[in-house]
Parts: structure tokens; C-alpha cells; sequence
């Protein structure tokens, strides 16, 4: 058996590849992160990240848990404490209240660089290489391999495949997918409101596709509008006036006039699953497993619900002197998350059909259902409870 240089190497920086580097390292385990671009620069105060995560509590706890959170929460975070979620009227919105449920809060809305860059200051005595690009994967003599453009080759116990979606790594390994595009765009941005948005989430099912609102904590809101391809490109188009008209309209004015809007950006959507996690040596995580649509805003806390279930299985693996990288130990992680990640998929692609038919009949009874959801507590505090990662 050839001697693995690092116990665990990790591919992908971004958020979910971090905190996996990190939780694995604290761990003690010889962890080494790839990252094929730069270090995650801090941002100036002033400017906000046009990409947030809504974190449920369950991934907040996991952060506090790897000594971050206090470092995020510090520079700024804003919890929300109600969600609304209607679609042709608001006073009839199905709504969850964070006191209803004696919690503090549903969640908090965080930028992507303020995430990266506290994982990435916090990693210690993990081993970082940066600039890295990889030419292959193979495992043999009892090791994963990895072939880096150069003529590098690293060895290790275990490979954990963080790159997202496009997992070169997951495609080397014969690991197939199943999934699809959708026939819609998502066109983000940061707007200001005539109305305060009081710490509350919204999101109103539009025929095109969802319109979500997220808290900033500098009062601003957070856009995401899924649309099709024709509509988003239309409204990419639009001047700021026409847009700012357009986005309150969509939104029935529910926070009053848009006063103030940033630059937008887009990107497509789609649905996609591996229905196997693992190869001798090498394991998924995060979007290289599962990419779901972003209505429920819940791609980076399934990613983080991986890392938390991965750690907890190699460590397990230890205490039993099991090799890391056994496909037998690797099974018992992608059984822990399967179910839940699956559930997540199907519930997001479900409300998507549901809210992309418009038949009369299939209207009223959609109308119905949510009005339903609104009236029975025990359905209500599931899906609340749900949401919220518990």
C-alpha cells in the first residue's frame, strides 16, 4: 500500500469546502484544502456581497460550533424572526413567527465572502494550497490519488469532493446523476424599500417563478426573482427606474415603493442528484451530491448538513481503527444524508411543478392547500421547524 501524504484532501474552497477542512482538521486529522483560485479577499464594510444564504439555525449552531459565528456575527448578520410566503394575495400569506414557536429567530441572512473568509482565517494548521487545477483521480494500493496540472500527484486516505455542481472529481469517479434544467433564470440584487422590511423573509409565487425578499442588516433587502429565460433577460435590460417599477409591482408593493436598487446578475437554474455519494477514497459533499432549486433557500444548509454528517462518521470510523477512506464507512455517511437531501429535492421540484401549472382547477386548489397549511398548527410548525434545519 502506497503511504497517503495528508490523511483527507479537500477540493473546493468555497463555504462547504472550508468548514469540511476545518471541522475534519479540528478533528486531528492531516487535512490539505485545493483551492484553484485565490484566498478569499475580506470585502470593505460598505459593500455587500450580492450573494446571501438564508442559514437556518441548526447551520448556525454547526458554526458556532467551529468557533466562527461570533467572527461573522461581529461584522454583521441579520436575523429574521417572520417568513411570508402568498401568492396572488398577501393578506392571505402563510406566515411563521419565531415567537409562535419559542425560538429567538427562523434564521439569519449572511453573505457568501463574510462566510469564506472567517472559515478561511479560523483553518489553523490546515494545509492550504491555492492555484491549484487537477488533471485526474484514481485509487490504488489502498489510496486515492490526485493528479495535479503540473505533474503534482498528492495521496491521501480520502478525497472529499467540494467543487459543486460540476464536480470534475464525481465524473472521474463514475459517479453518475440524475436531474434536469429548469426553463428559468434568477436574477439577483440588494434594493431599498419605502417600508422597513422588520426583520421578516418574504417570497410571493409569481406564474414565471418565485420572488424572494431576505433581509439586509443595513435595512435593504436581499433580492432572488426566478423567471424564465425571456422574461429575465427582459428585465436585465430594463434601466433601474423601469426595474425598480417592475419589482414593486411583482411584489404588490407589500415594503412600498422600491426606492434604490444595485446592479443585477443571473444565473441559471437546475435540479441535480448523485445517487451514490461515494467510491472507494473519495466522497461528495454539498453541491457535488445535490443542487436543488433556491425557492427554499436550503442548497448551503444541506451542504453543511454533509460536512456535519461526514465529521461525524469519520470520527466514529476512528474510534473503530477503520480506515477513512473505506467505501463501507463512506456508505454509512451517504445513508445519514440521503433520505434528507432527497426529501429537500423533492419538496423544492414539487412546489416548482405546483406553482408552474395554471390550470383553473389546479389554481384553486394550490390557493387551497396553502391556505390549509396556514390553518392546521401541527402542519404549520413542521414545515417551520423544517425550514429552520431541525
Amino acid at each position: 500500500m502506497a503511504k497517503p501524504v495528508c490523511d483527507v484532501v479537500v477540493v473546493g474552497g468555497g463555504v462547504v469546502g472550508t468548514a469540511t477542512a476545518l471541522a475534519l482538521g479540528r478533528q486531528g486529522l492531516d487535512v490539505t484544502l485545493l483551492e484553484r483560485s485565490t484566498p478569499p479577499v475580506p470585502s470593505r464594510p460598505e459593500l455587500y456581497d450580492f450573494r446571501v444564504y438564508a442559514l437556518s439555525p441548526g447551520t448556525v449552531k454547526f458554526l458556532k460550533e467551529l468557533g466562527v459565528w461570533e467572527s461573522i456575527r461581529a461584522q454583521r448578520v441579520s436575523p429574521y424572526e417572520r417568513m411570508e410566503a402568498w401568492e396572488a394575495d398577501p393578506a392571505s400569506a402563510l406566515r411563521f413567527d419565531a415567537a409562535e414557536l419559542g425560538v429567538p429567530e427562523l434564521g439569519c441572512i449572511v453573505e457568501d465572502s463574510l462566510l469564506r473568509a472567517a472559515l478561511w482565517s479560523a483553518l489553523g494548521k490546515v494545509t492550504v494550497r491555492c492555484g491549484v487545477k487537477l488533471a485526474g483521480f484514481c485509487h490504488e494500493d489502498g489510496t486515492a490519488r490526485l493528479d495535479l496540472q503540473g505533474g503534482d500527484r498528492l495521496r491521501a486516505s480520502l478525497i472529499v469532493a467540494a467543487e459543486g455542481g460540476h464536480s470534475r472529481l464525481r465524473e472521474w469517479a463514475g459517479l453518475e446523476t440524475v436531474g434536469w434544467n429548469y426553463p428559468q433564470r434568477s436574477i439577483v440584487c440588494h434594493v431599498t424599500t419605502e417600508a422597513p422590511h422588520r426583520r421578516a423573509a418574504y417570497q410571493r409565487f409569481l406564474p414565471k417563478g418565485p420572488l424572494a425578499f431576505l433581509p439586509l442588516a443595513d435595512g435593504r433587502s436581499s433580492i432572488v426573482w426566478s423567471t424564465d429565460a425571456h422574461e429575465a433577460a427582459e428585465l436585465l435590460k430594463l434601466d433601474d427606474d423601469d426595474f425598480r417599477t417592475r419589482l414593486a409591482a411583482a411584489f404588490e408593493h407589500r415594503l412600498g415603493a422600491i426606492t434604490a436598487v444595485t446592479a443585477r446578475r443571473d444565473f441559471p437554474l437546475r435540479l441535480l442528484h448523485a445517487p451514490e455519494y461515494a467510491r472507494p477514497g473519495l466522497v461528495l459533499v454539498g453541491d457535488s451530491a445535490h443542487v436543488v432549486h433556491p425557492m427554499a433557500g436550503q442548497g448551503l444548509n444541506l451542504g453543511l448538513a454533509d460536512v456535519q454528517a461526514l465529521v461525524q462518521t469519520l470520527t466514529a470510523a476512528r474510534t473503530e481503527h477503520r480506515h477513512c477512506g473505506d467505501l463501507r464507512v463512506l456508505r454509512r455517511y451517504e445513508r445519514r444524508r440521503k433520505a434528507d437531501n432527497l426529501e429537500m429535492l423533492a419538496l423544492t421540484d414539487g412546489l416548482y411543478r405546483i406553482y408552474s401549472r395554471h390550470a383553473p382547477g389546479w389554481n384553486r386548489l394550490r390557493k387551497f392547500g396553502m391556505s390549509l397549511a396556514g390553518r392546521l398548527p401541527p402542519l404549520k410548525r413542521r414545515l417551520a421547524l423544517r425550514a429552520m434545519g431541525f
